[in-house]
């Protein structure tokens, strides 16, 4: 890929977004891509815990909280479930069950939308195959999808509850894989906002797009991605000149 960087440079490493064996694929992140916010809140984790331990009628001290409402599958996680006789992957598939319905309600009231310009997506099935591939949870990242009507995606994918499928996210390439597989396509370009994007990417024989948002505008990046741009219009343009 050769793309226009937002500094002007023009930056030509990139060679695998045009495939001569299949079809070209662009991926997209959904979280600060799509969807506005750079990620779910925490206390959506937090209220699913207090959602499992009344469940379960579990009482634990504000240690154990703290541990357990953690986003991440971690020892001090695992820790935790042990000292109150749980066991540590139901217990944090559970948990992410009931985050992912919280993101749904916040979502389905209104507490997140789309950015404007994610109709430019729209324009792009003529020219490659379209996948959404997202470290939000499955059902969380589906709902979107039907929520706003986002017709363009051939394939949708967000991560699997549990510790499986945490160890399975971004950066590692493993559901970027599976959409090439999917769609049947064996180059392209996945757009995200973060450096595990830009990561993952790499990893998934991927060029990567940056797009810059208010929340990452003046971030910097340890790995650098093929092309920079500030909005899903110029992403268009890029594919544009990937396929041409």
């Amino acid at each position: 890929m050769t793309g226009s960087r937002r500094d002007g440079r023009r930056n030509d490493a990139g060679s695998s977004a045009r495939s001569d064996d299949g079809r070209t694929a662009v991926l997209f992140d959904m979280d600060g891509i799509l969807l506005k916010g750079r990620s779910a809140d925490s206390v959506v984790h937090t209220r699913a815990l207090e959602d499992l331990l009344a469940d379960r009628g579990l009482d634990v001290d504000a240690d154990a909280r703290a541990a357990l409402s953690q986003y991440e599958y971690t020892d001090g996680f695992v820790d935790a479930c042990t000292a109150i006789g749980v066991d540590p992957v139901s217990f944090y598939t559970a948990r992410e069950e009931r985050s992912a319905a919280h993101i749904i309600d916040r979502i389905g009231d209104g507490g997140r939308g789309v950015y404007a310009d994610v109709d430019a997506v729209d324009r792009l099935p003529d020219r490659a195959a379209v996948g959404l591939v997202s470290n939000n949870y499955h059902p969380a990242v589906t709902f979107v999808v039907e929520r706003f009507g986002l017709a363009a995606f051939e394939f949708v994918r967000g991560r699997d509850f549990g510790p499986e499928g945490f160890s399975r996210r971004k950066p590692e390439p493993y559901y970027l894989h599976e959409a090439l597989d999917a769609l049947e396509a064996s180059g392209g370009v996945y757009v995200g906002d973060r450096e595990t994007d830009v990561v993952a990417a790499e990893r998934a024989g991927l060029d990567s797009v940056l797009v810059r948002r208010e929340h990452n505008a003046d971030v910097v990046l340890d790995a650098e991605p093929t092309v920079e741009v500030d909005g899903l219009d110029e992403v268009v343009d890029v594919v544009a000149e990937v396929v041409a």
